[in-house]
């Protein structure tokens, strides 16, 4: 097992880079199954998640060819010839049942397993579903395995999400994209992660309007070709790094960061008193470490405050003047980092789905673990600032979305070395 030691202290300086969005890399590289021709993805993050969509992609008869030289890889699905995605593969990771979408509309049929890989709440696979019965798929549910077939080809409709979900928006996305007809999707999700998906699938010879709001419409087409395409920067990469850089104190410039998909936490981070300056190529955070006014957020859907950045940000009100509010709206287990930055001194007190945090000056090092992917990056900012050596174990929660993140904090001059027990 392997862990981070971290001795907290040292100001933060210098320019980071960003790498391409996990949360925009997984549903492109599963719509590169509705290909005929090979599809060439530039800038691709290494990372766990990456590697298990990858083989869940290679299983279903994709041919794969990694460039690892310039993070580079070529999909050849031409040679797609299954419909079911193994189990041991799609428990690891929610994202995989995002191949059922392109599946359906290439091949008329899918079979995924129950999806795992996710300790932050329920996430039902049933607005998918739903979705996809409306398309006109027939669906068939067991204890381990959805099975959708559609013999006679997908039908386009009109569809209403009950919620904006990410997910269910990029999975009807594919699927609509070949089939018959014009399909409209009512209170899709806005995310920037969408709007890529959708640039992508329309360099394949999609046609799809209105990506980035709350209604997209799709013309399915016949058949789609491979494209080349890079990925948007990581929005929740690069407020991690913007979080980071204001507990440790330091004078941080973020490359890549696109300021348009982080407005609201660049708005809370200067209302917590910290100095945010957004560029044409990137953003930069100045910070002595200390002032940090208290705040108060409310994670919501895309524009509103990202989910995603919930715990990093708790983790920076932990050492605000004051008293701060988190709500957390969008996942209703997503408090677990909670547990894990009081054994570091933080005073939090959980009322169902608000956490209220009493600001100190500062946290103490302790041994902790990564309850989940940002829960991690949230206890390494925090292990960033606090007084002596905190060490983080389940390094693997943080292998799956942060790319060489250890490396990138080392030469912005953080004292973080990764070591086998």
């Amino acid at each position: 097992m392997e862990k981070l030691i971290i001795q907290g202290g040292n100001r933060l300086e210098g320019r980071v880079r960003v790498s391409s969005a996990k949360n925009a890399v997984l549903p492109i590289i599963a719509g590169t199954l509705l290909a005929s021709t090979p599809s060439k993805l530039l800038e691709i993050p290494n990372l766990e998640d990456v590697g298990t969509i990858c083989q869940v992609i290679e299983s279903l008869g994709v041919k794969i060819t990694r460039n690892k030289e310039d993070n580079e890889i070529i999909f050849d699905a031409s040679t797609l010839t299954a419909t079911e995605a193994p189990y041991e593969l799609v428990r690891k990771m929610r994202a995989s049942f995002l191949v059922m979408g392109p599946l359906l509309a290439r091949k008329g049929e899918a079979k995924i397993s129950m999806p795992g890989g996710c300790a932050i709440g329920a996430r039902p696979i049933d607005l998918h579903l739903k979705a996809f019965e409306a398309l006109g798929a027939k669906i068939d549910i067991t204890e381990e395995y959805v099975h959708a077939y559609a013999p006679e080809g997908l039908k386009g409709t009109q569809i209403y999400l009950d919620f904006p979900s990410v997910g269910a928006t990029e999975n009807v996305i594919m699927a609509a994209s070949m089939a018959q007809g014009k399909t409209v999707i009512e209170n899709a999700a806005e995310e920037p992660e969408i709007v890529d998906l959708a640039t992508f699938l329309n360099a394949m010879g999609a046609n799809i309007r209105g990506a980035g709001t709350n209604v997209i419409r799709i013309e399915g087409v016949p058949e789609l070709h491979g494209a080349t395409h890079t990925v948007i920067p990581d929005r929740i990469e690069a407020g991690t790094y913007l979080i980071a850089a204001a507990m440790a104190g330091g004078d941080v410039f973020v490359e890549n960061a696109l300021p348009e998909h982080l407005k609201p936490v660049v708005a809370k981070l200067k209302e917590a008193g910290v100095t945010v300056e957004e560029d044409i190529d990137g953003i930069r955070v100045i910070s002595t470490g200390k002032d940090i006014k208290a705040v108060d957020i409310k994670t919501l859907p895309y524009p509103g405050f990202p989910t995603d950045m919930q715990a990093q940000f708790m983790a920076l009100t932990t050492i605000a003047e004051g008293s701060s509010t988190v709500t957390e709206t969008v996942f209703e287990n997503r408090f677990m980092h909670v547990a894990e930055l009081r054994k570091m001194g933080a005073h939090i007190d959980i009322d169902n789905r608000q956490a209220i945090v009493e600001g100190m000056p500062r946290l103490h090092g302790a041994v902790v673990n990564a309850t989940d992917l940002r829960a991690g990056a949230a206890l390494v900012c925090a292990a960033l600032t606090a007084e002596g050596t905190t060490e983080i174990g389940r390094l693997h929660h943080i292998d799956r979305g942060y790319d060489d993140f250890v490396g990138k904090l080392k030469r912005l001059g953080a004292d973080i070395v990764r070591v086998d027990e």
